[in-house]
């Protein structure tokens, strides 16, 4: 099959061997009730295999569950899936999974979500920084109205947070954010680190800019987690965002889902280039 006829959000490449594995969000019913994740394989980025199952719930989670945003890293020998789940109490967080193979299945590795209990979060991403694994993840603007991006350390089989969230920015900090989404609240969501062939950290990330979905990117000041993050101009503004990045024969490149219309997500594969301190995408 081909990308066009694959209708996932938030999707996520793992590139292992010869093989490129793409995963996402169920975009049926939004990822709700939906029970699970899929997998397509490809070789070429242009054709893909039919979806074969990698994660079906058998009761971890509530009937009513989100099933969001899952990534898969693999990190000394095994394949780690972070994904945005429905905890105990009714609001959402980011668990992780753990798998021998890209192609599951994926079993739960970490018994409570990796966020914080009380808020409600999603959208988490492995990041390693001098060998230390962090979790960067968003606080959602459903219960703070201004959402956020945050980081909060793990331990070293990605099964527990071991320190307090730390906030990277506020959704309404970057200079094109001039007014909040219709709903009055400002949105993160969807964060990805990628370090520059200078080593300049940057993280992008999405929100709405004037009504439309869009795929943002910010620099730490110091190349570190702990640094200030300084927003850049937008990658994306005409209704595509969840991004992440990956290498692909020699070339750098840029996966995000559009439109951002429920039944219509498609994942789309852009070229961008490294300038050091900043990206740029060719269309």
């Amino acid at each position: 099959m081909l990308a066009k006829d694959i209708n996932i959000r938030d999707p996520f490449i793992l590139h292992e061997g010869d093989t490129y594995y793409l995963f996402g969000t169920r975009a049926k019913n939004f990822g709700v009730n939906v029970k699970g994740f899929d997998v397509y394989l490809t070789k070429d980025l242009k054709n893909f295999s039919e979806p074969k199952s990698v994660f079906e719930d058998k009761g971890y989670f509530f009937e009513n569950s989100t099933y969001w945003a899952p990534e898969v890293h693999k990190f000394n020998d095994k394949f780690y899936m972070f994904a945005t789940f429905t905890k105990p109490n009714g609001l959402r967080g980011t668990y992780s999974l753990v798998s021998d193979t890209p192609e599951g299945p994926f079993e739960l590795n970490s018994k409570n979500a990796l966020t914080p209990y009380e808020w409600e979060s999603l959208d988490g991403t492995l990041y390693i920084e001098n060998g230390e694994p962090y979790l960067v993840f968003c606080r959602e603007h459903t219960r703070i109205i201004d959402g956020t991006v945050e980081y909060i350390k793990l331990n070293k089989t990605l099964s527990q947070a071991v320190s307090e969230p730390v906030t990277l920015f506020k959704g309404s900090e970057p200079f094109y954010i001039l007014h909040p989404d219709n709903s009055g609240h400002y949105v993160t969501d969807g964060p990805f680190m990628f370090r520059t062939k200078k080593g300049r950290l940057l993280l992008i990330w999405s929100t709405f800019i004037d009504g439309k979905y869009a795929q943002c990117a910010a620099r730490s000041d110091n190349d570190s987690i702990t640094g200030n993050f300084i927003h850049l101009d937008p990658l994306i503004t005409d209704d595509g965002g969840h991004g992440m990045i990956f290498e692909y024969e020699g070339d750098l490149m840029l996966t995000f889902h559009t439109p951002n219309k429920t039944g219509y997500e498609r994942p789309v594969f852009y070229k961008i280039q490294d300038l050091a301190d900043t990206l740029k995408v060719i269309k």
